[in-house]
């Protein structure tokens, strides 16, 4: 691709480094930008730069924020249930269901030895620790990947709870609603009918 400027070739190489862009959809934000008033280009990048340089990461849940203190323990929350997930965009879509009102845990990863990434370095002793400092604390909800790495977390966290007494689980898996069974793989239709439940005409 051929840019009529440096400068811009250096903006769209910079945008497209962005997961889900391409060179084409970056030099179409970079020119849409330069149509734009200065003020708010200016403002997206004070924006970006202020975020960089000032997000916190709470101490207890590891959740983005805006202090290190946690903000999820609330009156309104079920402190007696946590919700393990392995970033904080999990977080977001769990709320937005508006059927969890529990409290959570970013892992901010997934043991994947394939990656080179072991229990060391994701938030899994600061989970264990959370749990073993609050007896409040009676489950554990394992909302992670359905993937092998995702359910190789969930057996390590799982095998390190087990003396604990405390009640772990996992989102259920299955059928999506509105979807067609014909076109559902093998592994979600087989969990499916393993993890069956009543059917309720409520």
């Amino acid at each position: 691709m051929e840019f009529p400027s440096q400068l811009v070739e250096r903006a769209v190489e910079e945008i497209s480094r962005l997961p889900g862009i391409g060179k084409k959809t970056a030099l179409r934000l970079a020119l849409h930008l330069l149509k734009q008033p200065e003020d708010a280009t200016f403002e997206l990048s004070s924006a970006l730069k202020e975020l960089r340089e000032n997000i916190k990461y709470c101490k207890t849940c590891h959740i983005i924020a805006d202090t290190e203190e946690c903000t999820c323990q609330n009156a309104y929350r079920d402190t007696s249930v946590i919700c393990v997930v392995e970033d904080t965009p999990d977080v977001l879509a769990i709320r937005n269901t508006g059927q969890y009102n529990g409290l959570f845990h970013v892992l901010g990863g997934r043991i994947s030895p394939m990656d080179g990434i072991g229990p060391e370095n994701v938030k899994i002793d600061s989970l264990i620790s959370r749990i073993k400092s609050d007896d409040q604390v009676k489950e554990v909800i394992l909302a992670l990947s359905a993937t092998m790495e995702g359910d190789t977390t969930s057996f390590y966290i799982t095998k390190l709870l087990k003396e604990s007494g405390i009640k772990v689980t996992t989102i259920a898996r299955g059928i999506p609603v509105g979807s067609e069974l014909e076109f559902a793989d093998e592994v979600t239709l087989g969990r499916s009918i393993t993890t069956r439940t009543l059917f309720s005409q409520d």
